[in-house]
């Protein structure tokens, strides 16, 4: 019997048209959160959800939910991710869960499939945390782990505030944020690494995924003469920035195991080639899949931090940007995924997310798990992005299934 299929093209058609909203050079995508790129990805994705028969809430932190009706009057399951972008980001990181979940909609319509249960696929605000901070902001603040008037009194990098962008381009909805409580959440994402590709895998099965923690240091020295100041009595900032990026990088490596780390910015004051750095700022991203760990690794980072500070005669203040635990998925939920696609016949395989996503917050409040598929050569926040179609009509082949089995549940 062929199995059922949402259909390549139309999948692909559909991702193609929405990344040309914010198109870049390269093929990738700008649409940064809350900005007119982003008000017209969204306007697009409501404009899609109504062509479906979806009923569309946008609620006060400016998540949109596409409702499908079920035949009782139950808690839904919800499928979907984010329409945000890095800076310089590709076109299906996020993009592709939401759109898969539309596609799986459609193909329900098709065929005049009601389901017992309702679907929704939701589209959250802000996952990048590229503009404003947290990361996964619209996801948190619905699962209850952020305030709203907090987030929306968020000011970005540009200086603009939150809640003013929000209403700005027309999302700041009415519906109370943490309305809908799925029955279960999945969510369709590229890899986003390098594993599957590596090891011929089609689908990952994601069974947990790391805690995240984002630290900024400011390091202040003492600006003077690069010619005239003796090594011995410089107070010098960028020296220390760079101490840190150092150790960084060796107390990952001296670790081992699932533990990354990385010092992703570096801006120094007054930047200029002969002139000792009077201030540094560093940004450190640690990640690690056990909570101990990475605990431990954290305090290792401030005791090197006090100690540098103490040797160079430096100050060095530490702000917490983010601060996420590591999430272990739905177990059950893991499962019906991996029966799903190897009943495709599909290599599979259960595996960690090494980035954040809107299913570690949806997971605070329902079953929660995510279905992969792979990245070529493990590319992502970048223009060169790229997810073959055969693969990413695989991913949505699994989800349709998995939805399908969810719905019909009592």
């Amino acid at each position: 019997m062929r199995q059922r299929s949402v259909g390549e093209a139309a999948l692909v058609e559909r991702i193609e048209a929405h990344a040309a909203i914010g198109a870049i050079e390269g093929g990738g995508v700008c649409r940064i959160a809350l900005t007119d790129a982003d008000r017209d990805g969204r306007d697009r994705l409501v404009a899609w959800m109504r062509e479906l028969g979806l009923a569309v809430s946008i609620d006060r932190i400016g998540n949109i939910f596409g409702v499908r009706r079920g035949k009782a009057d139950l808690a839904p399951v919800m499928t979907g991710s984010h329409i945000d972008t890095v800076a310089t980001g590709g076109r299906y990181d996020g993009n592709y869960g939401v759109m898969a979940g539309l596609e799986v909609v459609r193909w329900l319509n098709d065929r005049g499939i009601a389901t017992h249960r309702p679907l929704v696929v939701a589209a959250f605000t802000n996952e990048e945390g590229v503009r404003f901070q947290p990361d996964m902001m619209g996801s948190l603040v619905h699962a209850g782990g952020l305030p709203l008037q907090q987030a929306l009194d968020t000011v970005g990098t540009d200086g603009a505030r939150l809640g003013d962008e929000l209403a700005r381009i027309g999302y700041a909805g009415g519906m109370a944020c943490g309305s809908i409580v799925p029955h279960a959440f999945v969510e369709l994402h590229i890899e986003q690494g390098p594993v599957m590709e590596a090891e011929g895998v089609q689908i990952g099965a994601v069974e947990n995924l790391q805690g995240i923690s984002w630290q900024e240091f400011t390091i202040t020295g003492q600006s003077n003469h690069a010619g005239t100041t003796p090594m011995r009595l410089r107070r010098d900032a960028g020296y220390c920035a760079a101490a840190i990026a150092v150790f960084v990088r060796e107390l990952a490596l001296r670790e081992g195991g699932s533990q990354v780390a990385t010092v992703g910015a570096i801006d120094l004051h007054p930047n200029l080639i002969n002139v000792i750095p009077a201030r540094a700022t560093v940004s450190v991203d640690l990640r690690n899949t056990d909570e101990a760990t990475l605990q431990r690794v954290e305090r290792e980072l401030a005791a090197f931090v006090g100690k540098l500070a103490d040797e160079q005669s430096v100050r060095i203040d530490t702000r917490r940007l983010v601060r996420f635990e590591p999430v272990v998925f739905d177990g059950r939920l893991v499962r019906v995924i991996e029966r799903a696609a190897q009943t495709r016949g599909h290599a599979t395989r259960r595996m960690t997310s090494g980035a954040g996503h809107d299913a570690q917050m949806m997971a605070r409040v329902c079953p929660a798990a995510m279905v992969f598929v792979p990245s070529a050569l493990g590319i992502s926040h970048n223009p060169r992005e790229h997810t073959a179609p055969a693969d990413l009509l695989r991913g949505a082949d699994v989800l349709l299934d998995v939805l399908l089995a969810l719905a019909e549940e009592g």
